[in-house]
């Protein structure tokens, strides 16, 4: 389900995405959106990440070695 978000940002700011919009050929709004959503898309990827590791980073070390819970490499 496609949800609807409304911002207010100033002209000088409007002005770089349109532009980026223009180049690929859709309308500002939907570039705004894409890159919203790539955007989101790898903040969830590095917070699975960093559960996947806090979660087997014991179990890794004690297979192959090395040191544990080091969550920040994500």
């Amino acid at each position: 389900m496609a949800r609807e978000i409304r911002i207010e940002i100033s002209d000088e700011a409007y002005e770089q995405p349109q532009r980026a919009a223009a180049e690929k050929h859709v309308a500002a709004e939907a570039y705004a959106g894409q890159v919203l959503d790539a955007d989101l898309t790898r903040f969830r990827f590095v917070e699975g990440a960093r559960s996947f590791i806090g979660q087997h980073a014991e179990g890794f070390a004690e297979l192959f070695g090395g040191r544990a819970g080091r969550a920040d490499a994500a």
